[in-house]
C-alpha cells in the first residue's frame, strides 16, 4: 500500500475533482454546502462522517443519480480527467469508467449471482471471451461467489450480496468505483474481508476508489486519504495516517482520547467544542 502520509503528493494525477459544489433537493433543501475534494488516480479516498453528513449525496452527484431523487448540483463543478461531468447522465458517466456501488447492495434478487455479475458487462463492447475472462477474475477475487453462482441473489447472505455488488461493478471494467457504505450490516470479520478485497483491487488492478463509510476506524486503515463531512461540509481532510492520529478524530469518530475510550454521552458534546470549526 502507498505511504498514507504522502498519498496526495505521490499520486499526482487527479482523476476526479469536485470543486465547491452545492446540492439542493426538491428546489428547497440544501444538502451539500461548498464541498471540494480530489480523488487521485490509483488511490483509495475515504469520505467519512455520520449518517446524514452528505456522503451518499456526494457520490450521487458524481455518478449522475441525483436527478432520480429530485436533486441537482446548483453550484460548483465536477470534473473527471479534466472534463466537466456534472451535467452528464448516468450512462455517459459509466462509459467514462466511473461506477457506483450503491448503499444496501441492491442486487437483483430474482437473478442468480452469476446473472447479476453479467449485468455489469452490459455496456461493454468487447468480445464474449473477454467478458468471460472478467467473470473468472471476479471469481478469483470472490471465491464464495463462484460457489454460489447458481443461487438466487435474494437467498444469499448480506456479505455475499455485497461481494456480488462489487463484482458486478468490476464486470464493467471501471477505472473508478464509488463505493457507498460497504460495511453496512456486515459482521466485523466480513467487513475486514471486503476491505481487504478493495485493497487488492486497488493495488493489483489499479482501480481507484472513492468510498463513503461511517466506520471511520476501518476506512482509515485501508484508505490513503480522507475527508470528513458534517452537515454537508468538509470539516477536515488529510492523509489517512494523520487523521487516525488526530486527537479530534480519535475522540469524536474513533471514540478515543488521550484519557482512554469515551462513552457516547461524553463524545456527543463535540458539536459545542470542535476545534476544527473554530
Amino acid at each position: 500500500m502507498l505511504d498514507t502520509t504522502n498519498a496526495q503528493e505521490t499520486l499526482q494525477d487527479t482523476l476526479l475533482e469536485i470543486n465547491n459544489i452545492e446540492v439542493i433537493y426538491n428546489h428547497v433543501i440544501l444538502v451539500l454546502k461548498g464541498v471540494s475534494l480530489k480523488v487521485p488516480k490509483g488511490g483509495i479516498t475515504a469520505l467519512l462522517g455520520g449518517n446524514g453528513a452528505g456522503k451518499t449525496t456526494t457520490l450521487k452527484a458524481v455518478s449522475g443519480l441525483l436527478a432520480s431523487e429530485r436533486g441537482e448540483v446548483t453550484k460548483g463543478s465536477i470534473r473527471y480527467r479534466g472534463e466537466p461531468m456534472q451535467h452528464a447522465d448516468p450512462a455517459q458517466i459509466v462509459r467514462k469508467g466511473v461506477i457506483q456501488v450503491m448503499e444496501g447492495r441492491h442486487c437483483f434478487e430474482h437473478l442468480t449471482i452469476e446473472e447479476n455479475l453479467l449485468t455489469g458487462s452490459y455496456t461493454r463492447k468487447d468480445s464474449k471471451a473477454e467478458q468471460n475472462a472478467s467473470l473468472e477474475k471476479v471469481y478469483a477475487y470472490f471465491p464464495r461467489l463462484k460457489e454460489r453462482r447458481k443461487s438466487q441473489a435474494g437467498y444469499t447472505s448480506g456479505g455475499e450480496q455485497q461481494m456480488c455488488a462489487i463484482g458486478r461493478a468490476m464486470m464493467a471494467n471501471p477505472e473508478t468505483i464509488l463505493l457507498d457504505e460497504p460495511s453496512m450490516g456486515l459482521a466485523p470479520q466480513l467487513v475486514e474481508e471486503i476491505f481487504g478485497i478493495v485493497k487488492d483491487l486497488n493495488e493489483q488492478e489499479g482501480v481507484t476508489f472513492l468510498l463513503a463509510e461511517q466506520n471511520t476506524n476501518v476506512a482509515l486503515r485501508f484508505a490513503h486519504y480522507g475527508y470528513i463531512l458534517e452537515s454537508g461540509r468538509v470539516v477536515m481532510d488529510g492523509a489517512a495516517k494523520a487523521l487516525r492520529e488526530n486527537p479530534d478524530v480519535k475522540e469524536f469518530y474513533l471514540g478515543m482520547s488521550d484519557e482512554g475510550r469515551k462513552s457516547f454521552r461524553d463524545v456527543r458534546s463535540y458539536r459545542r467544542r470542535k476545534r476544527w470549526l473554530s
